[in-house]
């Protein structure tokens, strides 16, 4: 299976709560990533700006393009201890 994320909720700051197509669900946040070097990422460092994140093909996106690839950042989560699984809605 395709790992997606299928709903966000924005947090304030750079924390999201991230819900995946498998069930599991977390809150992770961003801070660290917003301050990586990278012309890219550098709108990111705008609290305002990053709360223009969308989902697009189950990706967290911005509107410079720069997006997050679903299966590294549930890698991630999941190494930090950051998911749970959700009951089915």
């Amino acid at each position: 299976m395709l790992t997606k994320v299928t709903k966000l909720e924005r947090l304030g700051g750079y924390r999201l709560r991230l819900r995946f197509n498998d069930g599991s669900e977390g809150v992770h946040d961003f801070a660290a990533l917003a301050k990586e070097p990278g012309s890219m990422l550098v709108p990111l460092r705008d609290p305002v700006y990053f709360a223009r994140v969308f989902l697009e093909f189950g990706a967290l996106t911005w509107p410079n393009g720069f997006d997050v690839a679903p299966e590294w950042l549930r890698r991630e989560m999941e190494a930090a201890g950051e998911l749970t699984q959700v009951a089915a809605e």
